[in-house]
């Protein structure tokens, strides 16, 4: 950051000086305040080339920030997107899970023994049916027993036969969350990246600030540079004023001086004529001083 100006380098003038002072010394003057005002003038465009820079630096953070606030915006509309398709996709699992499990409830698939196990209790009794000496009372019962059995897994084998698309439709749920699961991931990739725009947004208006700070302080520096050049400027036009007064008197004083010893000569001249009218003789130089009067 410049300096402030060494006022004891400034020159000034006064009333006193002004009216006391020799030619001589005005002009000493005048080239002194001339010669500082230049210096003062060149000190401010210094000074004004550098906060221009700087207002243009200033310019190109702000627009650096614009540029990322443009990105982050951008990107928050994507993420927004993605959000909305994450929760329609969502939904659209949610009820194709829902109907899996009206239907398997309506069609009371998780209900009872499983196929398996009933296949398997079927074979255990037939095995002891056929392995194991019984009563026609205990035979008789293990019969029923065994057709029960048979019923429940015939009943069982028909339900799931009829619930067949049910495993289609759970698939088709799962593959649907998954999409969703997709552009949940990309939700938190591009919020990611919204945010660290976001916070480059912030660091370059706080750069911007700063730097439009020293731009100010910058402008305050020429301003006391270009006052104090024109303050110099003034005080040199007031000197050079009072040199053309002075000039002027000394020309007043030299034009009646002049026309003081023309009109002694012409005086003299005419008494120089008045003794030669008399008959006198006049010598060389007296007839030179008629000539230059027109007198001869």
């Amino acid at each position: 950051m410049a300096d402030s100006i060494d006022e004891s380098k400034n020159v000034s003038v006064t009333d006193d000086d002004l009216e006391n002072k020799s030619k001589g010394e005005l002009i000493k003057l005048a080239g002194q305040l001339r010669d500082r005002r230049n210096d003062l003038n060149q000190m401010a465009s210094e000074r004004a080339s550098d906060r221009d820079d700087l207002n243009a630096k200033t310019r190109e953070k702000v627009d650096e920030a614009q540029e990322h606030r443009e990105q982050r915006d951008e990107l928050n509309q994507q993420v927004q997107e993605h959000k909305e398709k994450r929760n329609e996709l969502n939904a659209e699992a949610n009820e194709l899970f829902d109907e899996v499990e009206d239907q398997r409830d309506e069609l009371e698939l998780d209900e009872g023994k499983d196929i398996e196990q009933l296949e398997d209790e079927i074979e255990d009794l037939e095995f002891k049916q056929q392995t194991e000496v019984l009563s026609a009372e205990d035979e008789r019962e293990l019969i029923e027993k065994i057709e029960e059995k048979r019923e429940k897994l015939a009943e069982k084998k028909e339900k799931l036969n009829q619930g067949g698309d049910l495993e289609e439709i759970k698939e088709e749920a799962e593959e649907i969350r998954s999409e969703a699961s997709k552009h949940h991931q990309k939700v938190t990739e591009l919020a990611d990246e919204a945010q660290e725009h976001h916070n480059q947004m912030i660091e370059a208006y706080r750069e911007a600030d700063d730097i439009r700070d020293e731009a100010d302080e910058m402008h305050e520096k020429f301003v006391e540079a270009q006052e104090a050049a024109d303050q110099h400027h003034e005080d040199f036009v007031r000197v050079q004023k009072r040199l053309r007064e002075l000039d002027k008197k000394e020309e007043e004083e030299e034009r009646e001086a002049r026309q003081e010893k023309e009109e002694a000569a012409r005086e003299e001249a005419e008494e120089i004529y008045q003794k030669f009218k008399e008959g006198e003789t006049l010598d060389t130089e007296d007839l030179m001083k008629l000539q230059k009067t027109g007198l001869l």
